[in-house]
Parts: structure tokens; C-alpha cells; sequence
């Protein structure tokens, strides 16, 4: 039930149902478990100060109950609440848990509920594209409407469970990935990391170290990030709601794409289509979505809406897709809790986003002429799970299946090529180090390239196992391999020398090894605390290691064994920056500033910071080129740490006066750190000046200090 302009739109009024009770009896036939059922609050309760009317309610949920049906209740679909408030209104929150509180009291025997449907989606569609009351159209406002609903649920929760203690949160929202041009990554990126904003808050997963939670607080909202963060509502099942249409390609050559396509950015116009119109291979997908899901939150899941607004041979063959992609996951231990049949009775107005009247897509039933009438998805639904014979149109394949699907000039998918790909006939890179900062910014990097990579945590690849190192070069015969895996706690390693020896030297040699045997790239990365720093200059290749501490010595024994192997390409560098990853001195800075806090950094110590995007873009390209031996890369500069620490205040708009610069002694440093261990190369040419970098830095990672508030 949705509002705009010309007021609200009831698809429980539009297709008939308010006065069918008779319904219930032809979902009871399906052999349904559950159904999302609404007790609205526009509906319900639609007077400011007045009492809910409860008749409807007591029907029909009464008669779930009588037919073994469980009801999942929503209390919000696409709506903003009754005309008293709207979804950038300070009482949305509370009063949708007011309300919530009255629900739960009438019906203290449902177990499950849905708050609000799809807060993001809704957001967007409200806020941000000013389809939906109250038409707002800018950033500041999406964030408040999402911020306002996800408040909406947790307080909606606590009300619900003071009520049903075991009262479970299944939370829903639309659920695709954004794929693009190389021109658009970074719009891509933004995409891919929002559509993740309403279930992270609710996990409690956006707090400081979040790369949106400055972006948000920038819209006045950085309190009520902290309020959700210290008490989040973690979803019992994330519902996820993907349809052929959620995967979007983003494409900056407009001319090649309909009118209807064109948008923008502010700064950057582009083509904004389906991606599985256009990209070759296909999107992952359903699949993709339900495993990124899986793995970010690691809780049950739903596909919570399933349906294809298409002849109805293509509706068969989209459902039976979608059970048999959930079966599929099941066996491989995904935990997917149900199948949704979406929507039961057909839906009015989404070729016109609801914001008029518009056509009507039939459902499981069709009630075009007022009686529903069973369409052939009854028969399916009803027998998908006995593993009934299906319709014979059910067993062809979908048009998303089909060459035919390809409505504009293909485009090769920019996406990593997962094992399971390799069919595919293109050579993948491997990348040893899936949670890392270095293998996540390569991956990141193979996708913004058109580089099929295959990235391995150690649990598919480990290096402490010749085994496990043939039998995954063997399975995946990549063209090279990045070896972003090992021990990077500089310190700890003084007290665990071995298992430091291990990762770094002992298990690099055993892969680099491996690799030359099978005459494989391989590209390996080194420290510049193999040196001592008494040189009095920066250092290049050719001078000789001699290193301070455990960690360096496990660097020097690598460099050592690996530097004759043939096909073997080392780079050294120093002292990891990024705005991809919260793990590194310039975020450490920028949080500690961003509380007025003083930050204690070495002056006495002269580094070379390395801009992880450079870095990983720099060594991409001398791996291609079949480079070998040993390479400096870090970004022109030698600063010591405090100076650096100075140059992020400033970049990022905060007073480099609470930099304190101590000397390194201070620090309580287990290992002994080079003095002067600076880099520059004599094999080609440094990384762009640090400067650049760190502005960059500044403005890619959203950080905006008290001196730029104003901006």
C-alpha cells in the first residue's frame, strides 16, 4: 500500500481480496506452510489518535490459523504511513512501533513478522527518485528514509517481543548486483556496497569503520547511526526479493541504448539497463545473490518474492528456476528457510511504479475478471515441493537463458570467474588471500579490468600443504598467481617466529616453486623492513637486505629462495594505505581525529605509504608483461610517520595539530623498525607522487573533518 500525489494505491482493494474471504480456502489448497499476510498501518489504523479497527484483521488471520497457515505479518509494503506521518517524519519510528505494540497485543500467537517491506527499495523509490510520497529527490533525504525504517523495525521489534519473546524479524529488500564500464566503476561500486545499507544497520554492522557511515553521517544523521549501531535488530531470516530485472549494467556509451535508459550521476551521464540484456556471459543472478547474502550474514534465508511479469510458459520457467536454485544451494549446506510464490493474486501499476493506474500481471491466481481463476503457477507451486511432473513449457529454457535475451551490443562480464565458471573457457589469475587487504583490492581491481580471477581463502588453498598447493593449481591451472596471503602483524611476529617463518617464507617458496614447475606466473611481495636503514638514502633493488626483526628475516629468507626461480616477480613495498579497506594508519588517523582525539606517530622513522589502488594496479601490469625478480613499488616520497599522519589531516579536513609527533622509542614497538627505510626503483618508475594519493584517499574514502564541514 503505497502513497503519492494523488494519494494512496491498496492492491488488497485492486485485486478484490479485501472482500474475498473465500481466498484463504485457494491458498490453504496450495499447500502452503506461511503466507506474508498484511495488518497495515495505513489500513488499520489510518486516524492520528484513533483506535485500530480490527475487523478485517480478525478474519482473516483467524483463518490462516484455522487452515495450519502461519502468517508472517507487515505492517508497512512500500508505504510511508498513515497521512499524520511520512518517511522523513521524526515519529515515523516510534509510531509504527506504537502501532506494532497494539498488533502484537491483538495477536500474541504469530511468531513472525515483517515490519517493513523492503526499506531500501522503498527509500530510493521516496527519496531519491520522487516516485513515492514525499517525492524527495536528493541523497540527505534517502539516507533519513532509510535510516527512519530501519528505526522503524528495531523499535517495531522491541515492541512486538516485549509481547512474543520468540518473535522472529524476517527482513526483505530487493537484492541485485551493478555491473559497468570501467568508466562507471566507482558508480558501480557506490551500487553494490548501498543495496547491502538496510540489512547492515540492522546487523549492527555500520559503525565507524563502515566505508558508507561518513557518507551518512554527512546527512545529519552520524547520532542515529551510533543509537542503531549500540542496539542493533539482527534479521532472523534475510529475505532476499531478485528479480531478472535487479542485476543492472551501467554503460557511459548512452548512444547505444534507448532513451528511456539515460540518466546520470550528476557528474557522469549513463545508460542504466538490465544486465542480462546485455552482458556475456549471463549475471550470476538469483544464484549470485542468495550466495553473496549467505556469505555476508551467515542467517537463514527466503527468496521472498518470486515472479516474472511474462507470458506465463516464462512464469513457470522462472519459478521452477528459483526452487530448483534454492534446492541446489540447500545441498551445498546454504541455509534457505522458503520459497515464495510472489504474488499470489497478481499485481496492479508496476509498469507505471504504482504512481498511477496501470496494468495488471496475474499471478498464481488471475482475478482480472474479479474470480480467481487458477493459473497453470497454482499446479506448479502446489507441486514443486512433492517433485511433481511439471507442465511440458516448464522444461524449456527462460529467455534469460536464451541467445535471444541479448537485446544490445553484448558486453563481456567484468566479474570474477568463480571456480564453478571455469567451463567457461577463459584462464583464470589466482589470488591466494580472499580476507585480505592486498587480495580484496586485487580481486576488486580483476573486476574493474575484465580479469577472471579465482580468489582462495586458506581453507581452499593452503600454503603450509604442498598437497593443497598442487591440488589447487591443478584444479584452477590459472596464468599466474598473486600470493596476497601471510603473517602482516609485524609485532606479534616477535613472539611466534615459526608460524611467521611459515607463512612467509616457508609456504611462499613451496607455491613459487610449484608454480615454475607448471611454468606459472607468480607474483610474491616483500617488505622494506628487509633492510636495517643505516644506508642514509632511500633504497633500491640491488642493495643488500639485513633485517631488524622476525618479520623482515621471513621477508629476506622469501627473497632469498625465490628470487632464482624462474617467473618468479617480488615486489617490496611499505607501509599499506586505502580507502578500500579500514585496516590501515590513514584510517586509524582519520578516526582518531574524527573524535578530536591526539594521535601519537613516529617522526624519527622515514617511510615510503604505498596507495594499495596503485600498488595492485602497478603490479597487475608487470605481471602481465612477464616481469621476474625483485621490484621496488611504493609511492614517490619519504615522509616519517608523523608528517604523514599530517598530510591526511589536512587532505581530510581536520587539524593536524592534534598530530603528535614522539619518537619512535615511544611507541612500545615489540620489533625493531628501520630508521630510513624509504624506496625508490631503479627498474622503471616510482608511483605516482604520495600526495596525489593521499588526496585521493581523502576524497574516495568520504572522510570530511571539522574544517570541511561546510563544504
Amino acid at each position: 500500500m503505497n502513497r503519492t500525489r494523488t494519494g494512496y494505491s491498496d492492491q488488497i482493494m485492486l485485486s478484490g481480496h479485501h472482500d474475498r474471504e473465500t481466498d484463504l480456502d485457494l491458498f490453504a489448497g496450495l499447500g502452503l506452510k506461511a503466507i506474508r499476510y498484511p495488518v497495515l498501518w495505513e489500513r488499520t489504523m489510518p486516524e492520528r489518535g484513533g483506535e485500530p479497527d480490527w475487523r478485517w484483521a480478525d478474519v482473516r488471520l483467524q483463518g490462516l490459523r484455522d487452515r495450519n497457515i502461519r502468517p508472517i505479518v507487515g505492517l508497512t509494503h512500500h508505504g510511508s504511513g498513515p497521512a499524520y506521518t511520512s518517511l522523513l517524519d521524526d515519529d515515523f519510528a516510534p509510531g509504527l512501533a506504537r502501532y506494532a505494540a497494539k498488533v502484537a497485543q491483538r495477536y500474541g500467537w504469530i511468531r513472525d513478522w515483517t515490519p517493513v517491506n523492503e526499506p531500501l527499495t522503498t527509500a530510493r523509490f521516496s527519496a531519491l527518485y520522487g516516485h513515492w510520497y514525499p517525492h524527495h529527490q536528493d541523497e540527505a533525504s534517502f539516507w533519513r528514509a532509510l535510516i527512519n525504517q530501519v528505526d522503524g523495525v528495531r523499535l517495531a521489534m522491541k515492541a512486538i517481543r516485549r509481547v512474543i519473546p520468540g518473535a522472529r524479524l524476517i527482513q526483505t529488500d530487493d537484492l541485485g548486483r551493478t555491473y559497468s564500464t570501467l568508466k562507471l566503476a566507482e558508480q558501480a561500486m557506490h551500487d553494490n556496497l548501498r543495496r547491502w545499507a538496510g540489512w547492515d544497520l540492522l546487523f549492527g554492522k555500520v559503525t565507524r569503520h563502515h566505508p558508507l557511515w561518513s557518507r551518512i553521517a554527512r546527512a545529519g544523521l552520524g547520532e542515529r547511526l551510533k543509537q542503531i549501531a549500540d542496539d542493533p535488530s539482527p534479521p532472523d531470516v534475510v529475505g532476499v526479493n531478485h528479480y531478472l530485472t535487479s542485476d543492472r549494467f551501467l554503460d557511459h556509451r548512452i548512444q547505444r541504448y534507448p532513451r528511456s535508459t539515460h540518466g546520470g550521476n550528476g557528474e557522469l551521464s549513463y545508460a542504466d539497463t538490465e544486465a542480462i540484456r546485455v552482458l556475456e556471459p549471463a549475471p550470476a543472478g538469483l544464484s549470485g545473490a542468495l550466495h553473496e547474502a549467505w556469505q555476508r550474514y551467515r542467517v537463514p534465508l527466503a527468496l521472498t518474492e518470486v515472479h516474472n511479469g511474462c507470458t506465463r510458459e516464462e512464469q513457470l520457467r522462472w519459478a521452477a528456476d528459483a526452487w530448483d536454485t534454492a534446492t541446489a544451494l540447500r545441498s551445498q549446506d546454504v541455509e534457505i528457510e522458503a520459497v515464495t510464490a510472489w504474488s499470489l493474486l497478481g499485481s496492479h501499476g508496476w509498469n507505471t511504479l504504482l504512481t498511477k493506474p496501470g496494468a495488471y500481471e496475474p499471478g498464481v491466481f488471475d482475478v482480472a475478471d474479479d474470480a480467481p481463476r487458477p493459473t497453470a503457477l497454482a499446479g506448479l507451486w502446489k507441486g514443486l515441493p512433492l517433485g511433481a511432473a511439471r507442465h511440458p513449457v516448464a522444461a524449456a529454457s527462460g529467455w534469460w537463458k536464451r541467445s535471444d535475451r541479448i537485446l544490445h551490443r553484448p558486453i563481456a562480464r567484468p566479474a570474477k570467474i568463480l571456480r564453478t565458471d571455469l567451463q567457461v573457457g577463459v584462464q583464470p589469475l589466482l589470488i591466494c588471500g580472499a580476507t585480505g587487504t592486498l587480495g580484496q583490492a586485487f580481486e576488486r581491481v580483476c573486476a574493474m579490468r575484465g580479469i577472471a580471477c579465482v580468489v582462495t581463502s586458506r581453507r581452499d588453498l593452503d600454503l603450509e600443504r604442498v598437497k593443497s598447493v598442487n591440488e589447487a593449481l591443478d584444479t584452477v591451472q590459472p596464468w599466474a598467481v598473486v600470493n596476497a596471503a601471510g603473517w602482516v602483524r609485524v609485532d606479534d611476529a616477535e613472539g611466534q617466529e615459526d608460524a611467521c617463518r611459515r607463512a612467509n617464507a616457508q609456504g611462499a617458496i613451496t607455491l613459487a616453486q610449484a608454480c615454475a614447475a607448471r611454468r606459472i606466473g607468480y607474483l610474491g611481495f616483500s617488505s622494506d623492513m628487509v633492510f636495517d636503514g643505516v644506508l642514509g638514502r632511500a633504497y633500491v633493488e640491488n642493495d643488500e637486505p639485513n633485517p631488524l626483526n622476525v618479520y623482515g628475516r621471513s621477508k629476506a629468507e622469501m627473497e632469498q629462495a625465490c628470487q632464482p626461480i624462474p617467473g618468479v616477480l617480488i615486489v617490496r613495498t611499505a607501509a599499506f594505505f586505502s580507502h578500500w579497506d579500514s585496516h590501515n594508519f590513514a584510517w586509524e588517523v582519520t578516526r582518531a581525529l574524527d573524535k578530536r582525539q591526539k594521535f601519537a606517530a613516529a617522526n624519527d622513522h622515514i617511510v615510503s605509504p604505498t596507495f594499495v589502488p596503485d600498488l595492485v594496479q602497478a603490479s597487475l601490469d608487470l605481471l602481465i608483461d612477464g616481469a621476474e625478480g625483485i621490484w621496488h613499488l611504493a609511492n614517490a616520497g619519504a615522509v616519517s610517520w608523523a608528517d604523514f599522519a599530517k598530510q591526511i589531516a589536512v587532505a581530510c579536513g581536520f587539524d593536524k595539530g592534534l598530530i603528535e609527533p614522539v619518537p619512535g622509542s615511544s611507541l612500545n614497538w615489540r620489533a625493531h623498525r628501520p630508521l630510513m627505510a624509504a624506496l625508490t626503483t631503479e627498474r622503471g618508475s616510482s608511483l605516482r607522487p604520495l600526495e596525489e594519493a593521499i588526496q585521493e584517499f581523502a576524497e574516495k574514502a568520504n572522510v570530511v573533518g571539522s574544517l570541511k564541514c561546510s563544504a
